[in-house]
């Protein structure tokens, strides 16, 4: 079995945000598509999904993931000390100003973690898909579980209720960074939600419908939102043609 088959729900996830020179997303998302998807994947990982952020033309996001700490460890030694980015990660550095934004996360449960097929992913070249992914953020205090429990048991099933499945509901992994030449963010105790919809009016009926059960309005929002440190945010994102999540 093909170790991408094996890391197809992944354990550890990273959430990573570049912030990219001006114009150059588009060279960026060209490269790594053509070069930096299965010569990843050889050493160990999966890449999950490579996204445009609609709302910032200079944003750059995705997500990889691994078996475990100690095989993300492996597989970034691996790839980053390798003949592929030797010869590319100048080419794909030379577009960004800043690759430091990234959240360590894992599931929330067994029950919401990400399923991908590595074999299904698209050629390169291949046409973008016409969806809308969402990555919804929460952020509470260090240490303090209530905010999470509140988003896995109350906000969640409403979720399932009223529209399509998320993807994937995960949280902070709190174990050390075992790569530390690529930084993380610390301190941080976060949620994350992936959605997916077929456009931009589907996602907003969706949260209406979420926000106009009494439940939600009047008891779980209200009460997540007295946990939080700051308030939720949304990233809208626009899935590129060789993304696994669309």
């Amino acid at each position: 079995m093909p170790l991408t088959d094996l890391v197809g729900r992944p354990a550890v996830i990273e959430l990573r945000q570049y912030t990219l020179r001006p114009g150059r997303r588009d060279e960026l998302i060209e490269l790594f598509d053509r070069e930096l998807v299965e010569t990843q994947e050889e050493t160990g990982m999966v890449v999950l999904g490579q996204f445009r952020d609609l709302d910032d033309p200079n944003r750059f996001v995705w997500l990889r993931g691994f078996r475990d700490m100690e095989t993300r460890r492996h597989a970034l030694t691996a790839f980053y000390g390798g003949p592929v980015w030797s010869r590319h990660g100048p080419q794909a550095n030379a577009t960004m100003l800043d690759s430091d934004d990234v959240l360590l996360l894992r599931p929330l449960s067994t029950e919401t973690s990400l399923t991908v097929h590595p074999s299904e992913r698209p050629r390169p070249g291949a046409p973008a898909p016409a969806r809308l992914v969402t990555a919804t953020i929460w952020s509470f205090p260090p240490r303090r579980h209530d905010g999470i429990h509140l988003i896995r048991d109350g906000l969640l099933p409403v979720l399932h209720k009223t529209g399509p499945a998320p993807l994937a509901a995960l949280t902070t992994e709190t174990a050390p960074n075992t790569f530390p030449k690529l930084p993380v963010r610390t301190g941080e105790n976060v949620a994350v939600i992936l959605t997916s919809h077929p456009d931009e009016a589907a996602h907003r009926r969706h949260v209406a419908e979420v926000h106009s059960r009494p439940l939600t309005r009047d008891e779980i929002l209200p009460t997540i939102n007295q946990e939080q440190t700051t308030a939720p945010r949304t990233l809208r994102l626009t899935p590129t043609g060789r993304s696994l999540i669309s």
